[in-house]
């Protein structure tokens, strides 16, 4: 029986400052191309602040005195983060995975699809509008779908950074600030899991996405330490 890959998990327990985040995410990507360090997965949250893939576009930042905006170098548009809502930077080495990066992007929208399972959430993918979304029509009402996890990642020598982002309980109103990926559409917004009238923590979120990329990415998870 062939040994499963073996992936360092670590938890921050204090909000990081993004640019510290950041830094410290690309040297860690870094080191893995280079000097074989172990693959990573990092868990945190960070203060109140909006970021700017290389796709995003000026006039959807509506609040831009509102929190500090950092240029994030990631594919996408404007994000949020911010307290209650869990990031997770993924540093593994695509190489590994057999260099496709659609099925990379599909395992990790998969991964929080399976996380949400642990919560009885139904959520999936829809064409055309990026991240993990749930459906929120009323019986007889109009279309409303809307999001819970945003997707974000950068590849640089096949090695992966940026990563993933799961609202547990953040502050929904700081969303308005941006339009969030570049959709404006009023059939669409954002939701949380809290919001989703579900009492889950931040440890119980956790869990759930421990395991779930336990069997999607067929892997072995070890204790790492926050790389800040």
């Amino acid at each position: 029986m062939t040994e499963r890959a073996k992936v360092e998990w670590a938890i921050s327990q204090s909000p990081v400052p993004y640019e510290a985040a950041k830094a410290a995410m690309e040297a860690r990507a870094r080191a893995i191309r280079e000097d074989g360090a172990p693959e990573l997965i990092w868990l945190l949250e960070h203060p109140p602040l909006y970021t700017a893939g290389t796709s995003a576009k000026a006039f959807d930042l509506r609040m831009p005195d509102r929190f500090p905006v950092y240029e994030a170098g990631r594919g996408g548009e404007y994000t949020y983060h911010g307290p209650g809502q869990r990031v997770a930077y993924v540093m593994l080495d695509v190489t590994k995975r057999g260099r496709d990066v659609r099925a990379f992007v599909a395992d990790l929208e998969r991964w929080i699809v399976e996380a949400l399972h642990a919560f009885n959430v139904e959520a999936g993918v829809r064409e055309g509008r990026v991240g993990v979304w749930v459906d929120r029509t009323k019986p007889g009402g109009q279309l409303r779908e809307e999001k819970i996890a945003a997707i974000g990642i950068r590849l640089k020598r096949w090695v992966s950074f940026h990563g993933i982002s799961l609202n547990v309980e953040p502050d929904l109103e700081h969303f308005t600030g941006i339009t969030p990926c570049g959709i404006d559409d009023p059939r669409y917004g954002v939701t949380s899991l809290v919001d989703l009238g579900l009492p889950v923590g931040m440890a119980d979120a956790d869990e759930a996405l421990l395991r779930a990329f336990e069997r999607v990415f067929g892997v072995e998870t070890l204790p790492g330490d926050p790389l800040v």
